[in-house]
């Protein structure tokens, strides 16, 4: 496949004397936009931000580890850091990363409409995502919070003094920019398709940010009404969770857990859609067993809400309700090996072109291989026992998490970042960073599996000196992958201003997204499109690129 430089010098229509970005000028016009694709920049720029926080933590933490007694923070302190680092990359980054940015720019692209379906509610759900950060970011300035992620009551509702209700309330109040934003897919799924568009012809990304909107749906206001509790408790002494008011510290965990084990497929499933998007568009081939890929989504949306238990094998619920949940863990694995499996068939006897976006998909299945199948020693009864609350489960997790949605979310931007800017990065510059970041990331998180094999717990700030040599691993793996984060942070925004000019295709690919200029007109599309053949017909002769 020709290298994007050379496509850029390609005839085609270069960026646009009227798009999208340049339609209006002046901050108001980006406030009240109801375009879906400014609204998606405008979450891609916050999200940033969030994430940049979110490092930030990750860094002092892994600082603190690098030495086995605490000497760069105390212990209340790093409490407060690894809180507000899940918090912070839980709710205002993973969640929303790939549905609010990637989403929300390509699904009406994708189906061949002109916008999505309540584009109001739409700038609404950014508002309500604001105000959601600024909460989050006033209990940071005012102290932090030190619970944990997870809120665990009776901690969270009588002993903690910090800072716990407007942290609580800002995830309460993102929770609803998850569910508007979720409502307007689905929405715009059953009802804008363009004519011909069959739900079998849709793209796998539609297919997998539809499967996620049914969770954001279905599971985020069980969240609400769990941190709603939490607040009642807290502020007015509620017996609800607190064993000396009457409540039950259990039932916290099986509601906190209901909405959070699916929230997991919220922030990875998006990120397999993307995956289906590239793998077969690198490989030039037809992609293996679309209907399986399909209904393995569907699959991961259901069965995932049906495992929330297993987060509770050592908190006391039943021997025989550990047995079921152990048993549904498994069976959840299913789909996700279903997908690895036909993305890896896709790319057998495919022309496997090694540009940026593919270095990602062969990352993500790696590492995601990596995490699923940690997964299972987790789901197992006996082992996790043992392994619980160890540095297993945060290898384990960051895994799927890092290792899986940060990888496909910056394969994503890097995929239709022509699409999205009109122009093209570097990408020699590029291939760096995504090498980087796969190295960084194994250096970081693979020492932390050996750690949790070796006993060492999670949360604590001072370790035994024979876990420093891992420790230290793991912190200049760190180093590393931070780099590899900032890299592309830097040579994408150089390429707004000094990039080549990217054609309405660089890629070659298939899909409707690639049928308009770039960047698109604001409308996307003059006349609405007419779907005539299958999705991913790369095996087409005039599909075939030198």
């Amino acid at each position: 496949m020709k290298t994007s430089e050379a496509l850029a010098e390609q005839p085609g229509p270069a960026l646009q004397d009227f798009n999208y970005l340049n339609a209006d000028y002046g901050i108001r016009s980006w406030l009240f936009t109801v375009d879906h694709k400014r609204i998606a920049i405008l979450y891609l720029v916050v999200i940033t931000m969030m994430f940049a926080v979110g490092g930030i933590f990750a860094t002092m933490i892994r600082l603190e580890l690098l030495t086995p007694k605490g000497d760069l923070v105390d212990a209340d302190t790093y409490n407060k850091l690894f809180t507000m680092h899940g918090i912070v990359m839980v709710f205002f980054f993973l969640i929303p990363s790939i549905p609010a940015t990637l989403g929300n720019f390509l699904i009406p692209l994708m189906v061949g409409a002109r916008d999505l379906a309540f584009p109001r509610i739409n700038l609404l759900s950014w508002y309500i995502y604001m105000i959601g950060a600024l909460f989050g970011v006033y209990a940071i300035f005012a102290g932090g919070v030190d619970t944990g992620w997870t809120f665990y009551t009776p901690y969270s509702t009588s002993a903690s003094q910090t800072q716990v209700i407007p942290t609580v309330f800002a995830a309460f109040v993102v929770g609803f920019s998850s569910i508007l934003t979720g409502l307007n897919f689905i929405v715009t799924t059953h009802k804008m398709r363009a004519p011909g568009l069959t739900w079998f012809r849709l793209p796998l990304f539609v297919w997998a940010i539809y499967a996620t909107s049914l969770i954001q749906m279905l599971a985020t206001p069980v969240l609400a009404i769990t941190l709603v509790l939490l607040l009642l408790e807290r502020g007015l002494h509620i017996g609800i969770f607190d064993p000396k008011l009457g409540g039950d510290p259990v039932l916290f965990q099986h509601m906190f857990w209901f909405y959070s084990h699916p929230a997991v497929y919220i922030m990875v499933l998006p990120g397999m859609g993307v995956i289906s998007e590239m793998v077969t568009c690198f490989s030039r081939n037809r992609i293996f067993g679309y209907k399986f890929i399909c209904f393995s989504s569907l699959g991961i949306a259901v069965i995932g809400f049906l495992v929330w238990g297993h987060h509770l094998f050592v908190s006391g619920q039943s021997v025989y309700a550990g047995m079921l949940f152990s048993l549904l863990s498994y069976l959840v694995a299913i789909p996700s090996a279903i997908k690895v499996f036909n993305w890896t068939a896709t790319l057998y006897k495919g022309r496997v072109s090694w540009q940026t976006p593919m270095l990602y998909v062969l990352g993500f299945i790696g590492l995601f291989t990596i995490g699923g199948l940690t997964g299972l020693f987790l789901a197992a009864i006996g082992l996790d026992v043992h392994l619980t609350d160890t540095y297993f489960v945060i290898a384990h997790f960051h895994y799927i998490m890092v290792g899986g949605t940060i990888m496909a979310y910056l394969g994503g931007l890097h995929f239709w970042w022509p699409k999205i800017t009109g122009r093209l990065y570097p990408e020699f510059w590029a291939k760096i960073a995504a090498v980087i970041v796969f190295l960084g990331f194994n250096l970081t998180f693979f020492p932390q599996f050996l750690l949790g094999y070796m006993g060492m717990p999670r949360r604590y700030h001072e370790y035994p000196p024979e876990f420093q040599v891992l420790n230290v691993l793991s912190t200049a793996g760190a180093s590393i992958l931070a780099v590899g984060y900032m890299l592309p942070m830097i040579y994408l925004m150089w390429s707004m201003r000094y990039g080549p000019r990217a054609s309405a295709n660089p890629w070659n690919a298939t899909g409707l997204e690639w049928q308009v200029p770039s960047p698109p007109p604001t409308y996307n599309f003059d006349e609405v499109p007419v779907v005539t053949e299958e999705p991913y017909a790369y095996d087409k002769p005039e599909r075939r690129v030198a």
